[in-house]
């Protein structure tokens, strides 16, 4: 009588068990190593490059248009044409520099010989003048014994002459100043279009910008297109457009969000992956953390810190510009109970795995430590060797397959 009611009690605990899906893959409770790491999308440059900027030109002679640009990545060699502009208006400034020359010459050529043929008939009535005057004294020299008012009148005949003398003799001097100041603004002005003529002509030389050294010419982008530059495009004066990057160090900048910045320490070891050869692996560490805090992008209000890290050795394909995932090693957790974050399950603060307990299942509650996002450390609740469902083994399986063919 006693076996068959513990017959009948077992059969209806067993009934009233949720069915336990057994086929599902396991996972063995084990001790393992924990990197705590951030990843995040990087760019990659050269730590010191030479910048190959657009000429530095008067805005009067016009908009730079490119006509000429060498490609993205090109090896060139120091003196290396890399980029040409349009010369149109640089060569119209030139032309008319050189005929407002050419007449501004033409005309102080006439001033000096019109200056010249004045002063001479100044000069000569200045002798006319001299003479009379001289006419004049000896006259009154001879009029001692005339009458007193042939005398009078003789004596302001001589005032009359001297006063026309010096009259002349002021106007030649007041003519050589007047002449002067306009000889030299006439000189001034050619000088000044000397030096215009000369700014044409260097700016026209510099439209043509040549490599200062060799190495790998890298692209800028165009702000207003987003693109690297290319034929077509107009940019201003003095604006970078071409680096030639040192490739013998490279480094990555990434930006990381402002929650996240406190776990980044110089020195920290780094991971790179390049986009373009993601089966590539380079090792790296963080030299540089920004003190200021950015914004990611217009759009949003999120604030980053760009974080620069040195890439270790060299490559050929380690170019600036490339893409690149950077995992920054955080830190490192030694000999702890692992499990996968697949094998976790959590609600408000409860956290629990579905133990293997002999052909079924059991809730387990545990206590968890830090994570990645590949594992979970455990704290209490498990012991090594203990075998955890990597999915729910109580969903009901029948329910769930309706459930994806609807």
């Amino acid at each position: 009588m006693n076996k068959l009611s513990t017959l009948l009690l077992l059969l209806f605990c067993y009934a009233c068990t949720p069915n336990a899906n057994t086929d599902i893959s396991l996972y063995q409770v084990k001790r393992g190593d924990l990197s705590i790491n951030l990843t995040e999308e990087g760019e990659l440059k050269a730590s010191n490059s030479i910048n190959i900027s657009s000429p530095a030109i008067s805005w009067r002679f016009g908009n730079l248009k490119i006509i000429k640009i060498i490609d993205d990545g090109t090896e060139v060699v120091k003196g290396d044409t890399v980029i040409v502009f349009d010369p149109s208006e640089v060569g119209k400034a030139i032309e008319q520099s050189k005929n407002e020359l050419a007449i501004a010459q033409a005309e102080l050529e006439k001033n000096e010989a019109e200056q010249a043929s004045k002063l001479e008939e100044l000069e000569s009535n200045f002798k006319i003048t001299e003479i009379s005057h001289r006419i004049s004294e000896i006259n009154f020299e001879l009029a001692e014994y005339e009458a007193q008012v042939t005398k009078k009148e003789i004596e302001l005949k001589l005032k009359k002459a001297k006063i026309s003398l010096n009259k002349a003799k002021g106007e030649i001097q007041n003519t050589k100043k007047i002449q002067h100041e306009e000889l030299q603004q006439s000189l001034l002005k050619i000088e000044q279009l000397k030096n215009k003529l000369k700014e044409a002509t260097d700016a026209l030389k510099s439209l043509t910008i040549i490599s200062p050294a060799s190495g790998i010419a890298i692209l800028t982008k165009n702000w207003s297109t987003s693109n690297k530059w290319q034929v077509g495009d107009q940019t201003w004066s003095g604006n970078p457009m071409i680096s030639l990057p040192d490739l013998s160090q490279i480094i990555s900048t990434v930006k990381i969000n402002e929650i996240d910045i406190s776990k980044i320490q110089p020195l920290q070891k780094v991971e790179i992956k390049l986009d373009a050869y993601s089966d590539t692996v380079f090792k790296a560490q963080v030299t540089k953390i920004a003190n200021l805090a950015e914004s990611k992008n217009e759009k949003d209000k999120i604030k980053v810190f760009p974080v620069e890290t040195l890439i270790e050795g060299t490559s050929p394909k380690l170019l600036p510009g490339m893409t690149v995932s950077c995992k920054i090693m955080i830190n490192e957790i030694k000999n702890e109970l692992l499990i996968p974050a697949d094998a976790l399950y959590s609600e408000k603060n409860q956290h629990w795995v579905y133990l293997k307990s002999g052909s079924s299942f059991e809730k387990k509650i545990v206590s968890i430590g830090s994570s990645n996002s590949d594992y979970i450390i455990i704290k209490e609740g498990l012991k090594e060797g203990d075998q955890l469902a990597l999915s729910d083994p109580f969903t009901n399986k029948d329910s769930k397959n309706k459930q994806d063919e609807l």
